[in-house]
């Protein structure tokens, strides 16, 4: 059995061929290729059935490596960099004519970022140079956070996985563009817009995008459908708990789970709901950290996915920054209940 010192030299080996390594990082795992390879981008768009419009985030070993990828590097990059990379942050900023286009998906701009996880960070050693790499799953479906995941679901159309064991984080990375006059988040993740205003002193905006596929996306993370299982998953709020129990007592025979932050009062709307659990239904309690949640969520989606079930009901997170990553990340993966049909 080879080493991990030797499966990282392979791993780089196969990139620099122009194949396809999945790898861990502390958000989720990534479909690897070499960034300045226009043939094995094509590859990565090609196993995961991804619009050729969704750029694609490169990632780098550090600042060093970050400044050869980028047309230019301003200051607030370079505060950024060093207060959060390693780490789950991307930086979009004008892109080196040695990314290819079908990377950034014809964009003069890329999304540039070091991970926070040691294979990682060995892997991209040992290339020396960018790796592009979206999650390591089919276009729209639910994000793997295990390596286990990647061989369920790409199998070998992947030429090598490197196993790293869970993903910390579990959602993908902020993403920031920095291209005007002051930053805008494209995709909420762990790092808060609080936090990167903390750090540069300038509001930070949202974009708060939802496209269809067809349309191009200025960031990964953008399509109204979005990290969703196969299962039909349906949101709703702690206030339509009631509802929700009418919806589900008028559906006696299907077998559904429902996903929740905490153990409700008894007395409670979602407690009068989860009381009409019986055998074929499931109740996940995710709790009420939403470091927790973030780290449990696609891999809870994911085991639901294989249960056979008919429905999933994912109660929506509570307010707060905190929460808005995951809130994104729901609303994208599920749809509204029909509680008129």
């Amino acid at each position: 059995m080879l080493s991990m010192g030797d499966l990282i030299q392979q791993a780089a080996g196969l990139l620099r061929a122009g194949r396809l390594v999945a790898f861990p990082t502390e958000t989720v795992y990534g479909l690897g290729a070499d960034a300045t390879n226009g043939r094995a981008i094509d590859r990565i768009y090609a196993v995961k059935g991804r619009p050729a419009t969704n750029p694609l985030i490169v990632h780098v070993a550090d600042e060093s490596v970050a400044r050869r990828y980028a047309a230019c590097w301003p200051e607030s990059a370079g505060r950024l960099a060093r207060a959060f990379w390693p780490g789950p942050l991307t930086v979009v900023l004008p892109k080196n004519p040695l990314i290819v286009d079908q990377a950034t998906a014809g964009l003069g701009t890329v999304g540039l970022r070091c991970p926070d996880h040691p294979l990682a960070l060995e892997l991209l050693r040992a290339f020396d140079g960018p790796i592009a790499a979206p999650s390591a799953n089919k276009s729209n479906h639910v994000s793997p956070t295990t390596a286990g995941h990647v061989r369920d679901e790409l199998g070998d159309e992947v030429d090598l996985v490197l196993d790293g064991g869970p993903c910390r984080v579990g959602i993908e990375s902020t993403v920031l563009d920095l291209t005007g006059h002051s930053p805008r988040i494209l995709r909420p993740g762990a790092i808060t817009a609080a936090q990167i205003e903390r750090l540069t002193g300038q509001k930070v905006s949202r974009v708060n995008a939802s496209l269809d596929g067809q349309a191009p996306a200025v960031s990964p993370g953008q399509q109204i459908v979005h990290y969703a299982p196969r299962t039909p998953a349906y949101r709703f709020e702690l206030r339509e708990a009631g509802k929700v129990a009418d919806w589900c007592r008028s559906r006696a025979g299907l077998r559904w789970a429902v996903v929740a932050t905490t153990d409700p009062r008894p007395g409670s709307s979602l407690g009068q709901l989860l009381s009409k659990l019986d055998e074929g239904h499931r109740l996940v309690l995710m709790g009420d950290d939403p470091e927790q949640y973030a780290r449990r969520l696609y891999a809870t989606l994911r085991e639901l996915d294989e249960q056979g079930l008919d429905a999933i009901l994912i109660q929506l997170p509570p307010a707060g920054m905190e929460w808005l990553a995951i809130g994104d990340r729901l609303m994208r993966a599920t749809r509204p209940i029909p509680f008129s049909s």
